[in-house]
């Protein structure tokens, strides 16, 4: 079964269309966007509110977190 839905495959095409266009922006800072990591990201995220069928975001264990604190 595929991971991604055509939905979210469309939203980060369009994004990295945008990209190379100049015209992709990215959010609270509005700075133009040249990375083509950061533009296939931002494509996933729009596709993610809009209930595409995207997996989650990838966020530290609980264990990493906490390593992190002690030291």
């Amino acid at each position: 079964m595929a991971k991604y839905s055509k939905k979210a495959g469309d939203k980060v095409e369009k994004a990295v269309h945008e990209m190379h266009e100049g015209t992709l922006e990215s959010g609270r800072s509005h700075k133009k966007v040249t990375s083509r990591k950061q533009a296939i990201a931002i494509g996933l995220s729009e596709a993610r509110e809009e209930g595409a069928k995207v997996p989650r975001k990838k966020t530290a264990s609980k264990r990493t977190v906490a390593k992190k604190k002690r030291s």
